[in-house]
């Protein structure tokens, strides 16, 4: 395990109050940590959502947002977005965003895997088309807005919490005025 490994591990506050290596806090007993989501749109307005691959320990062959990730120790956040986008899609993104920044959830899967993130929400568009990376992602789908949201609201079990739980604050994936990403 290398530093680049590490995740930033926080009190109820979002203090920082350590690291630990990421293959140990993703398990039964997840300590509270540092994440993001990101929700990526082409030029057409759509947004890409991902399904996990099978191979992932949490929500494997789950569709959810774009991508997620976590900060490194000292790593600015909007640098790490950038950072795994190319990581897990083989994709730039450009004019990152932080949208939802107080998002945090905790959720349980079906083996009984936590996630606890303090999950700071950003927007991007794409500056080249995806090319998952297959440990992380085993499907890709560019979808309207709109039919994401109805999509999350009638099948939320097809998609991850924390999909289901953003997708009912962020502008993107509300109706109205504000609801795409200029």
């Amino acid at each position: 395990m290398t530093a680049g490994d590490d995740v930033v591990l926080l009190d109820d506050e979002g203090t920082m109050i350590g690291t630990a290596p990421k293959s140990s806090v993703h398990d039964t007993d997840t300590a509270l940590h540092l994440a993001f989501s990101c929700h990526v749109v082409n030029d057409l307005g759509e947004v890409l959502v991902t399904r996990r691959a099978l191979s992932k320990v949490a929500w494997p062959g789950v569709w959810t947002n774009s991508f997620c990730g976590h900060p490194r120790p000292g790593e600015d956040i909007a640098d790490a977005v950038h950072r795994r986008a190319a990581d897990e899609l083989g994709m730039r993104v450009e004019g990152v965003h932080v949208t939802l920044p107080d998002f945090r959830y905790r959720a349980v899967d079906a083996s009984g895997i936590v996630e606890n993130e303090i999950c700071p929400v950003y927007t991007a568009r794409a500056a080249s088309e995806p090319v998952p990376h297959p440990d992380e992602v085993m499907e890709i789908r560019w979808v309207e807005p709109e039919r994401l949201a109805d999509a999350v609201r009638a099948t939320p079990w097809a998609f991850s919490p924390w999909l289901v739980l953003q997708a009912q604050e962020l502008p993107l994936l509300t109706t109205g005025p504000g609801s795409r990403l200029s």
